[in-house]
């Protein structure tokens, strides 16, 4: 009974999301879980049902943390920062990457957040269609950013990697390849700067599509 009361669905998805940031998703077992907690793994099921409601739980924890927008926010700024924080709290828990797009039963942190989104945009004039466009395309980009971001073969500089690229090329056949490893190297080029480029690339796009909706 102490280890009961002492158990709760909050600390067990907690524990859950420790397990995954220390091994990966295929460590999450209700048994590592259990461990995690100091606990046998029978005394979970008091308060989780399997590890399906598990996996379900640790992606409406992952929602929770992104930052919505707010009823008085105007469209781009609402989506930019919304995608800000969707793209820091990913690229902390890289394992919630593939998980949030593999479940198929959203719980209530999830719905408010696709509710939120989809609400700024309809009240800032967005017809039904553009704004799921506008939410499809960019959760793209930034899902695909933080993808990228997390298996690129080097960290914060570029400069060793592209300049070990660019020496074994035989430039003269890929001439532009070359051309852009040597501005690169130039420029002190950091792939995150790419972010909000390609963030506001996509954004005015979407506000081309709106303007003449």
């Amino acid at each position: 009974m102490v280890v009961r009361a002492r158990l709760s669905p909050e600390r067990i998805v907690d524990a859950a999301v420790a397990v995954a940031d220390q091994g990966g998703l295929a460590q999450v077992s209700m048994r590592n879980v259990g461990r995690e907690l100091g606990v046998e793994a029978m005394s979970l099921y008091h308060h989780v049902s399997d590890k399906d409601s598990l996996l379900d739980a640790m992606v409406d924890w992952i929602f929770a943390r992104i930052e919505l927008p707010t009823v008085d926010d105007e469209w781009r700024a609402g989506m930019a920062r919304r995608a800000d924080s969707a793209r820091e709290v990913l690229s902390a828990h890289p394992w919630a990457l593939g998980l949030v797009e593999s479940r198929r039963t959203p719980g209530p942190a999830l719905l408010t957040h696709h509710n939120a989104v989809l609400g700024c945009l309809r009240r800032n004039g967005f017809s039904v269609e553009l704004a799921s466009h506008t939410f499809s395309a960019i959760d793209s980009y930034v899902y695909g950013f933080v993808l990228t971001e997390m298996n690129l073969p080097f960290s914060e500089s570029a400069d060793d990697f592209v300049g070990e690229f660019t020496e074994a090329m035989p430039m003269e056949l890929y001439p532009h390849l070359a051309e852009l490893g040597a501005a690169i190297m130039e420029s002190g080029y950091r792939f995150a700067d790419e972010y909000r480029y390609g963030l506001d690339l996509v954004l005015d796009s979407i506000a081309e599509r709106f303007a003449v909706s």
